[in-house]
């Protein structure tokens, strides 16, 4: 049988992120074949994210390239590999960032195979969904609700599953007050995911740009402002998905004593982080104040937040692109011209 190709697009090479920024490469691939255990997925839809650019930039290198990135991953079951199992051909399915972890080590037997250190992600340690074919473990692999569309499900794959863990790792409770360190893709699920649980929580966004602000007030907030503005309350836990860190210092003088700042993010930038030198101890540390960092996702995650997310018929905002539109997509997110979650249409009809 002849080798069926697709299109791709893919990291090629290392690239700054300043200038004519072309960080993907569009090319012809071979349609990747399931082993046993796997399944072939024809994708209708991926979604675009910041780790991408982390990935690009060397900040979390992809240990081979060229890569397919794309890790927000939701399309239709095409081909069941040997020994596949619970699953069928035309179902529709999604992937996240959780690729596949050993199932062995104690971290993986506490059910904490995020942090298992042969875990896989998708589309940095293996190709990912920037193309019109991937494949995968039928175990690492999710039936997505039918009310979603494919869009709304690839948004919830990472932004959702990863600040559904950070809302858990939060420990939030009735009657305490939430804040949302920059209000992209996953802050602004994370919003309507707290704005359900807890109806009457008080939730204050800090974002840089006024679209984003009035974005975050449109969908609940309390209150939004500028990073250099003062918050008008004391929070008990703040989630912070910004890439830099200079937030991290102005995040930890707006937590209540006992409060908790749940940092979000795979990486932070270096360029700024001299500001670590500016915490001071006693002002915003003591008090039993914590910091918690959130590590990738499990499959728990994803299970338990598209449960909620079908309860409470969560519909993510989402900006829609081709497949040749990637680097645009990705450029937009490095400007931060964002707006929900954005994602590729790659097969669809």
């Amino acid at each position: 049988m002849p080798t069926r190709n697709m299109k791709a697009m893919a990291i090629v090479g290392l690239s700054r992120s300043d200038g004519a920024f072309e960080p993907l490469a569009p090319l012809e691939l071979p349609v990747p074949e399931p082993g046993p255990g796997e399944v072939l997925i024809k994708v209708n839809a991926c979604g675009v994210c910041h780790t991408e650019l982390d990935e690009i930039t060397g900040r979390t290198a992809p240990p081979r390239l060229p890569v397919v990135p794309g890790h927000q991953v939701v399309g239709t079951i095409e081909q069941l590999g040997p020994a596949v199992q619970g699953l069928q051909v035309g179902q529709r399915v999604g992937i996240a960032w959780i690729y596949s972890a050993c199932g062995r080590c104690r971290y993986c037997q506490q059910g904490l195979e995020n942090l298992c250190p042969s875990f896989v992600a998708t589309g940095r340690d293996t190709d990912g969904g920037y193309a019109q074919y991937t494949k995968a473990p039928a175990g690492f692999v999710y039936p997505i609700p039918p009310y979603l569309s494919d869009a709304q499900a690839a948004a919830l794959l990472c932004g959702g599953a990863v600040g559904y863990r950070a809302v858990r790792l939060a420990r939030l409770t009735k009657g305490q007050r939430l804040g949302l360190s920059g209000f992209g893709a996953s802050a602004h699920i994370v919003l309507k995911i707290v704005r359900y649980l807890f109806p009457d929580m008080e939730v204050f966004v800090f974002a840089r740009q006024p679209q984003e602000r009035d974005f975050a007030i449109h969908l609940g907030a309390t209150w939004a402002g500028d990073f250099s503005e003062d918050c008008p309350a004391q929070l008990d836990a703040i989630i912070d998905t910004t890439p830099v860190w200079t937030t991290v210092v102005r995040m930890l003088r707006a937590l209540a004593p006992g409060g908790r700042l749940v940092i979000n993010a795979i990486r932070k930038e270096d360029i700024d982080k001299h500001a670590l030198t500016e915490i001071d101890f006693a002002r915003d540390l003591w008090l039993e104040r914590t910091i918690q960092t959130v590590a990738n996702v499990t499959r728990q995650d994803v299970r338990d937040l598209l449960g909620l997310a079908s309860a409470m018929q969560l519909r993510p905002e989402v900006q829609l692109y081709r497949l040749d539109q990637a680097n645009q997509a990705l450029m937009e997110i490095k400007d931060r011209k964002i707006r929900g979650a954005k994602v590729l249409l790659i097969c669809q009809g």
